[in-house]
């Protein structure tokens, strides 16, 4: 992470420093209720699924007295539901077993954010260290950090989300 003559450099990507709406750090952490609630909600419309067709097929083989032919579906739809109910878990238990990240956040005034990762102490310096650097113009500084590397953004919060919407009586914070 580099100040240069105005510009904040985050590996590849630059940034105005007069468009720095927000410096700050935070704990990054997982959405672990959520991924367990969304693994219930799939299993349970996997297993009703796949229960609804074992029914309708019983339906089926009673009224054609066995001439249905449906016993080779009913094998392919628990296999699929075996293999999905399988995949649900897998992806449930990589969100609940993530880990959390002391993370610095540098936010612009449009929808760019820039994430960095490491020991917390040098991140709360980095954040004093940018804001020192957008008061005052000529300051240049270069700073080492960790690359924050996750696999899927929305597994983890990012922090309180504010809507605001008219000018009297906001009350539209809500804290992660």
């Amino acid at each position: 992470m580099t100040v240069t003559r105005r510009l904040l450099w985050v590996g590849g990507a630059v940034y105005p420093l007069a468009n720095v709406a927000r410096v700050y750090t935070f704990v990054l952490r997982p959405r672990r209720k959520e991924a367990v609630l969304q693994w219930l909600r799939r299993t349970a419309v996997t297993l009703l699924a796949a229960l609804g067709f074992t029914l309708f097929g019983a339906i089926a083989e009673a009224l054609t007295r066995g001439e249905s032919g449906f016993g080779g579906v009913l094998a392919f739809v628990w296999i699929a539901s075996v293999a999905a109910l399988i995949w649900f878990a897998a992806d449930m238990l990589a969100v609940v077993t993530a880990s959390s990240h002391f993370t610095l956040g540098v936010e612009t005034n449009g929808q760019s954010t820039a994430l960095a990762t490491g020991d917390p102490a040098q991140l709360d310096e980095a954040v004093h260290r940018i804001a020192y650097a957008i008061e005052h113009p000529d300051t240049e500084l270069r700073l080492t950090v960790e690359q924050l590397s996750i696999s899927n953004p929305s597994n983890y919060y990012f922090g309180d989300t504010v809507n605001m919407y008219g000018g009297n009586g906001n009350v539209g914070m809500r804290s992660a």
